[in-house]
C-alpha cells in the first residue's frame, strides 16, 4: 500500500511533522496528514462503504452479489463492499467499525451492524476462514447478481452520497485538507477516484438531495448532511474548478 498516514499529538512539533513526511517521502510512499481523530481519514471516511451496504441488504433491498455488482457497475469500484469485507476479514473490520463507533461516542453515522457482528461471533472472517458474506469453495457456483439497472443506480447513489458526506465533514471538521482527503481515498483504498471531485461532477445539491430524503424516510441521524455542504449548495459552490 502506497498511503502512509501521518498523525501529529498535540505535542507534536512541526519540525518533527516534515522531517516524518521527508524521510516517508524518501521511500517512495504517499504521505498525508490527519488529525489524531477515530478512523484518521481512510477507515472514518470509508466506513459508509460497509455500513450502508450493509443496511440495505438487511432491509431487504439487495442481496450481497447485486450489491457488490451496483458499486462495479455504476462507481468502477475495484471490489464490492461484501467482496472487500471478506477480503479484509470480518474480525478485522467489525472491530475497525466498532472502535469508530466507541470513539466517537456512539455517533449513530458509524453504528455497527447486527449482520457482521454475528459473522463475526461465528468465525466467519472472510476468504481466511472460507465463508463470509460469500462461501469460497470450487464447488459452490457464485451466486448471481440482479443485474436491474434501476435498484443498481439507487444503491450506487445511495452508499455514494454517504461516502461524500463522510468525505465533506472530514474538510469541515479540519481532519485533512482537500488534496490529502482526495489522496488518501484514492490511494489508500484504490477508489476510482476522490470523493470531493466525485460530488463536484454529481452536483452537491444532488448528494444534499439523497441525503434529506433518506433522513425523513428514517428518521436517522445516521443521513444528516455535513454543515459544509449544505452551506456550499447554499452557495453554489464546488471544491475543485468543474
Amino acid at each position: 500500500m502506497p498511503l502512509v498516514e501521518i498523525i501529529p499529538a498535540f505535542t507534536t512539533d512541526n519540525a518533527t511533522i516534515i522531517k516524518s513526511r521527508e524521510l516517508i517521502n524518501s521511500w517512495n510512499k504517499i504521505t498525508v496528514l490527519a488529525k489524531d481523530t477515530p478512523g484518521f481519514i481512510v477507515n472514518r471516511v470509508a466506513r459508509p462503504f460497509y455500513g450502508e451496504a450493509i443496511k440495505i441488504f438487511e432491509e431487504g433491498i439487495a442481496d450481497f452479489a447485486t450489491i457488490d455488482w451496483a458499486m462495479k457497475k455504476f462507481g468502477n469500484f475495484k471490489m464490492g463492499p461484501f467482496e472487500l469485507m471478506d477480503f479484509i476479514g470480518n474480525d478485522i473490520n467489525f472491530k475497525v467499525t466498532e472502535t469508530v463507533w466507541e470513539q466517537m461516542f456512539y455517533d449513530p453515522r458509524y453504528r455497527p451492524s447486527l449482520t457482521q457482528k454475528r459473522l463475526y461471533e461465528a468465525g466467519l472472517f472472510g476468504r481466511k476462514s472460507g465463508r463470509g458474506y460469500y462461501i469460497y469453495s470450487d464447488s459452490i457456483p457464485p451466486v448471481p447478481a440482479d443485474e436491474n439497472l434501476i435498484k443498481g443506480s439507487y444503491i450506487f447513489e445511495r452508499i455514494l452520497a454517504m461516502l461524500i458526506n463522510e468525505a465533506i465533514d472530514a474538510v469541515y471538521l479540519n481532519i485533512a485538507t482537500i488534496d490529502d482527503i482526495e489522496s488518501a481515498m484514492t490511494k489508500g483504498v484504490n477508489y476510482p477516484k476522490g470523493l470531493l471531485k466525485w460530488a463536484d461532477e454529481i452536483g452537491l445539491a444532488k448528494i444534499l438531495g439523497i441525503l434529506e430524503v433518506l433522513r425523513t424516510d428514517y428518521n436517522d441521524d445516521r443521513y444528516r448532511p455535513s454543515l459544509l455542504l449544505k452551506k456550499m449548495v447554499a452557495e453554489k459552490s464546488a471544491f475543485f474548478n468543474v
